[in-house]
């Protein structure tokens, strides 16, 4: 998969496209990609995603955006190459780019400047300035400037229409099996080992905190997880801890991401850490001893082997 960063690169004859923030690369988007293939296929031509970076909340409201990325810009392509996609334009948003207004961005930017044969979209795709473009207006420009326009249907799983918003909410409530079936694939997360208070060593249950690549990133809900630990290109099965730490954690405001790495051994500070969320094993909670808290920590050691040992 090609990547571009600037449409001067971008020499295809043939562009199959579609338009989108594609966050989590869900099954609903991947209904749109295996739908562009197709056509690209049928049509001699070659699938192309127009995604944009940074996301544009964060352009426009950078300081009230609120923004809670299922998936980095690094997560996403990697999950279209793995999709097959066979380029991939990352266009830099910004408040000017923002100012044009549907008929614009049609005109200057797929039309002249990618030269579109036929263009997919979501259901409810809006673009252009205010998001005042849809589905009926690209009808109309599609007839003007020559290019074919479909829109697939929502996709539906258990009756519930599958969303980025959905899966946030999911995460939000520590729901990673539900959160999962609507991705198609694990959360992740990846982050740098950073030096703790190394509590966990002391009860025989050393951990690595975690800091997040990205700090827009969404964290799931606080409890205790079974994870896999891609590490030095090898996995390792983790129990991964969100929360407080609320039996040894005077300050109960801070929250902490640390992970138990069954089977391994070593001084991990400063090492990149990517966490594969597989299921949540129970909430959080507060014991009444230390000795209590590794009673508990032995019996989430063996759920978690039992829950990874069958993914």
């Amino acid at each position: 998969m090609k990547v571009y960063h600037d449409l001067q690169d971008f020499q295809v004859k043939t562009p199959v496209l579609t338009i989108g923030s594609f966050d989590g690369v869900h099954r609903g988007h991947v209904k749109i990609i295996d739908r562009l293939k197709e056509i690209a296929q049928q049509n001699q031509g070659e699938s192309v995603i127009f995604t944009f970076y940074p996301h544009p909340r964060l352009v426009l409201f950078p300081k009230e955006h609120n923004l809670r990325l299922l998936t980095t810009l690094q997560e996403k392509i990697r999950l279209f190459e793995r999709a097959g996609i066979e380029h991939l334009i990352v266009y830099p948003f910004s408040k000017a780019f923002s100012e044009l207004s549907y008929t614009e961005f049609v005109r200057q930017i797929l039309v002249e400047k990618l030269n579109i044969k036929s263009l997919v979209v979501g259901y409810d795709h809006k673009f252009g300035k205010n998001r005042e473009g849809g589905y009926e207006m690209l009808q109309e420009l599609s007839e003007i400037y020559n290019f074919n326009l479909e829109k697939l249907d929502v996709l539906l799983m258990d009756d519930i229409n599958i969303s980025s918003t959905k899966i946030r909410y999911a995460l939000e409530q520590g729901d990673v099996l539900r959160a999962n079936k609507f991705l198609g694939h694990p959360f992740t997360l990846h982050g740098t080992v950073v030096e703790g208070q190394k509590l966990g060593r002391k009860i025989q249950f050393p951990t690595a905190n975690i800091e997040a690549s990205d700090p827009n990133k969404i964290i799931p809900g606080y409890g205790v997880y079974a994870v896999f630990v891609h590490l030095h290109n090898q996995k390792f099965m983790g129990m991964l801890n969100i929360g407080t730490r609320p039996t040894v954690n005077k300050n109960a405001d801070h929250r902490s991401i640390e992970v138990h790495i069954l089977q391994y051994d070593g001084n991990l500070y400063g090492h990149e850490i990517e966490l594969e969320f597989i299921r949540k094993v129970r909430e959080e909670q507060k014991f009444s001893s230390i000795d209590e808290l590794k009673m508990q920590l032995e019996l989430d050691k063996t759920n978690v082997m039992r829950l990874l040992e069958h993914e």
